[in-house]
Order: C-alpha cells, then sequence, then structure tokens
C-alpha cells in the first residue's frame, strides 16, 4: 500500500478486510488521479451507487459490478506508479462490459455530464444494444442490454463444418 491522505484519526466506512470480505469472486479496483471525480462519472453517467468516498477511496456499485478507485499516491509504491504520474494512458486495451445497464439512459447521461462517449447506443451483431463511455481516467466501458437474437435460449447448435 502507499501513502495515504485521508487526515488522521478519521476513520474509512468501514474495515478493509470487512469490505474485502463482501467483494464478489470478481471485482475491478481501478487506480484513479482523483476519487470525488471519478465517483462523479460512476454516479452521473453510470447511475452508480456510491458506497463511500474519500481522498484515498472510493467503493462504488455500477449495476452488478463492484468497483473500487483507489487514488494515484495509494499505490505510490507499485511498479507502475512513475508510469501513472508521467502521463500514460489508462486502460488501454481492456474494456470493461457490462450487460443490464440501459445504453441510451447512459449515453444521455454521458452528453449532460460532458463524459467522453467514445461511441453511441447502436445495436450491435454479437446481440447487445451498447454505447461506449470512457470515464475521466480512461477506462473504457461497454455497457447495454441483450436485443434479438441474443435473448432467445442458448443450446447446443451446430456448427458449420470447415
Amino acid at each position: 500500500m502507499g501513502t495515504r491522505l485521508r487526515p488522521e484519526g478519521t476513520m474509512p466506512w468501514m474495515p478493509g478486510f470487512r469490505y474485502g470480505a463482501l467483494l464478489p469472486p470478481l471485482a475491478l479496483n481501478l487506480i484513479v488521479r482523483d476519487t470525488a471525480r471519478a465517483a462523479a462519472f460512476y454516479r452521473d453517467v453510470l447511475d452508480a451507487e456510491v458506497h463511500y468516498q474519500d481522498i484515498d477511496f472510493a467503493a462504488v456499485r455500477v449495476g452488478p459490478a463492484e468497483v473500487m478507485l483507489h487514488a494515484d499516491h495509494t499505490h505510490d509504491e507499485h511498479p507502475w506508479s512513475d508510469d501513472l504520474a508521467g502521463g500514460t494512458t489508462r486502460g488501454v486495451g481492456a474494456q470493461v462490459r457490462l450487460l443490464g445497464i440501459d445504453p441510451d439512459a447512459v449515453e444521455a447521461r454521458a452528453r449532460q455530464h460532458g463524459a467522453q462517449l467514445v461511441a453511441g447506443a447502436a445495436d450491435k451483431g454479437h446481440g447487445w444494444r451498447e454505447t461506449l463511455v470512457r470515464d475521466p481516467d480512461g477506462y473504457e466501458w461497454a455497457v447495454g442490454v441483450l436485443i434479438e437474437p441474443a435473448k432467445g435460449p442458448f443450446g447446443p447448435h451446430e456448427v458449420a463444418s470447415p
């Protein structure tokens, strides 16, 4: 762990070990420049529930996903710290895909709050209606809902022979 800037004597919303025990089997930990700015994006654009936020850390739930937002300084002892401080783009090559969030509503909120909209809501051949947005730190989210024919039953199907 790196530097903590939360004022001495103040307590987080719960001990770290307790929050860790509550996390689902898969959760995201994103390193961000400013936890307040990041939490506001998730709340305002992705309609996330912000459980807690201070200068060091924020915990948010985006749909069914638990997302931890750690400030850069909390990872200043990590090998990537210098790269992040130097302005290296974050999240390149990774896209967080989250099913069950209305992409048209996300697009509208992204426009309203001046968030970076990578692609507007559209029906895709992989069976989602989705939109792509980036958070203030550059992490890209693809959020959407199932559309036909993806809504149909998923069972064994024949594979074309070569």
